[in-house]
């Protein structure tokens, strides 16, 4: 169980610069995989897109911009970051917690998460709650850091991840401590095999992965069965 408090603490006070210090701590990568989730989204032509801890937009923008007929809304727990989406001209927002959807069951064709469940507080919870509000065979996008496998890039990677990154991102957000909780998450965090079963168990079908830049990142996808 992930501390809910602590997590809309946190990305309260990390809200304004949220959006600088991905682009620098991925050097800018992260919107290549933005890009990559959107391109595989828009393929099916969704009409109804619920993009889930929407966050500062990013990834709500880059699917409207690939799915301009369709209808993108983005959810979000913590209103700063909702307010940042708004300051970079998205609008189409609603507070809600990822735990608890005030949606219709079978309501979105797609639902997209970026970076956002593993901070839930039950990845199997939060998992079938998105379950619940896409039609049958809608497709559900999870996008999230992951560990490299291969053997020199993976320990390079955790010394990035645990002695680098959180000062970088310290240094520009001024809440290190956030960092440090968050860089932790991602090696606690399921990845490959292990992510793709939970997707499963939440009754998802057809479940695939994408390893996105030599596995420091993921996308995993699935079909909603029934």
């Amino acid at each position: 169980m992930q501390d809910a408090g602590y997590v809309k603490k946190a990305f309260a006070g990390i809200a304004r610069r949220y959006m600088l210090a991905n682009h620098v701590l991925s050097m800018g990568i992260d919107v290549l995989w933005r890009r990559k989730t959107s391109s595989l989204v828009a393929a099916h032509q969704p009409r109804l897109i619920l993009d889930l801890a929407t966050g500062s937009g990013d990834l709500a923008r880059e699917l409207q911009r690939r799915c301009p007929n369709a209808k993108v809304l983005g959810a979000d727990f913590s209103l700063p970051m909702m307010r940042e989406a708004q300051a970079h001209h998205f609008s189409q927002l609603v507070a809600a917690d990822g735990m608890n959807l005030p949606f219709q069951s079978g309501a979105y064709d797609a639902l997209t998460v970026a970076f956002g469940l593993r901070n839930m507080a039950s990845w199997p919870e939060a998992l079938q709650e998105m379950s619940r509000v896409l039609k049958t065979g809608g497709r559900l996008y999870v996008l999230d850091f992951s560990l490299p496998t291969l053997p020199l890039i993976r320990p390079a990677y955790l010394f990035y991840l645990k002695k680098i990154m959180p000062r970088i991102a310290g240094w520009i957000t001024g809440e290190r401590a956030a960092y440090e909780y968050l860089c932790s998450s991602v090696e606690r965090f399921p990845s490959g095999s292990a992510m793709e079963q939970l997707i499963q168990n939440a009754g998802f079908t057809g479940v695939k992965s994408h390893r996105l830049s030599l596995g420091i990142a993921s996308l995993y996808i699935g079909i909603k069965t029934s």
